[in-house]
């Protein structure tokens, strides 16, 4: 693993802290955070408490395996308190005919809550998925969409909610004749990705 120097702003003790601290909030191990990154759980333990300094690119892969970026880990000025989403601002993470944005400010924590707009006859996907297990709702905020879970179809309406583990295999379409809107909510968060798995831009 390169041990390269790099400036940061942080000192290596203070770079380990807010890996460690942001890797509790995600409910990962060592061991999990270093399958998501490829980089060894040794090494990440070391990094975590200040003994060992990391290149660009480990901590790249690091803060993509945690949901972060390096910009946000390096970002020491943040102050305490509400955290704001500006509508124009949330991260895109589909586009075209089926829309997704995350509306959770990152680095998530507990929750991750996502707005996903489709045009009428589009999907999640052509097949079903799942990611982690963790507790997940589909708010219906306008439309009408049938919500499949591990093969059976629910209708639902505007302002209509359903709940399921999202392990289970789901898939969410629009079947009306009108932009249909929904919001998801996932608690504890799921480790996302590259854009376009699975547990990535999905939910």
């Amino acid at each position: 693993m390169s041990t390269n120097k790099r400036k940061s702003g942080l000192d290596d003790a203070q770079l380990g802290a807010r890996i460690r601290e942001i890797r509790k909030l995600r409910r990962l191990s060592l061991t999990q955070l270093g399958e998501i990154s490829g980089v060894s759980a040794s090494f990440l333990s070391q990094l975590e408490r200040g003994a060992c300094s990391a290149s660009f690119g480990t901590l790249r892969d690091v803060t993509e395996a945690l949901g972060t970026t390096l910009a946000e880990l390096f970002n020491t000025d943040q102050a305490p308190g509400p955290r704001i989403v500006r509508h124009a601002e949330r991260p895109q993470l589909l586009d075209g005919g089926a829309r997704k944005y995350m509306l959770s400010p990152r680095p998530l924590s507990h929750i991750e809550i996502f707005a996903g707009e489709f045009d009428p006859g589009e999907s999640t996907g052509e097949e079903p998925y799942n990611h982690g297990d963790s507790q997940e709702f589909l708010i219906v905020i306008r439309g009408s969409v049938d919500q499949q879970i591990d093969g059976r179809s629910h209708i639902l309406e505007a302002g209509d909610t359903i709940e399921y583990r999202s392990s289970q295999m789901h898939r969410t379409v629009n079947v009306g004749d009108e932009v249909a809107e929904v919001h998801w909510i996932v608690s504890p968060v799921t480790v996302p990705n590259t854009v376009g798995s699975n547990e990535g831009p999905h939910s």
